[in-house]
């Protein structure tokens, strides 16, 4: 006897609501990260910096466009391969990527945030290898994140190797 084993059904309107689930995963993630910035345009600003830093307007554009790529390329993974570890470690990077903010600015821990965007970019890394192994569109979407973090992560460094 054959037993069938149902598939995933996937019909449009649910893969609509999983793109919603993922679009409001990385909502949550900037809105913590948000939490953190209230009021932090002066204090950017006073910091020192290098003198290759962009003005604080640049970070909400920038972060805006960023998160969207996310959350597309987590659904698009998903639509491929399902829950599976690559998603476990893409929600880890989100979590990592949500208390960069409070880290940095809420408590100014500047080698803290600077310890976690490390890590943050090496999962993103660990992610973007993960999901092209099953759909390299969701992996290509997250390189300009990538990319973003490594300019975050030396940007963090530099302020606070400058703040010692």
């Amino acid at each position: 006897m054959v037993t069938h084993t149902p598939s995933r059904r996937r019909t449009p309107a649910r893969s609509w609501l999983v793109l919603l689930g993922f679009l409001v995963a990385v909502a949550v993630t900037a809105a913590i990260g948000g939490l953190g910035v209230q009021g932090t345009t002066e204090e950017y600003q006073n910091l020192r910096q290098p003198s290759w830093a962009p003005p604080s307007w640049l970070f909400g554009p920038v972060w805006t466009v960023l998160y969207v790529l996310i959350g597309v390329s987590g659904w698009l993974y998903w639509r491929r391969a399902g829950f599976d570890r690559a998603l476990v470690v893409y929600a880890a990077q989100l979590v990592l990527n949500a208390i960069w903010t409070p880290l940095f600015f809420g408590a100014g821990r500047y080698g803290l945030a600077f310890a976690d965007i490390v890590v943050l970019w090496l999962l993103i890394g660990v992610t973007v290898v993960l999901f092209g192994r099953r759909s390299r569109p969701a992996a290509r979407l997250l390189l300009p994140y990538w990319a973003w973090v490594t300019f975050a992560a030396a940007l963090n460094f530099t302020i606070w190797q400058l703040s010692a």
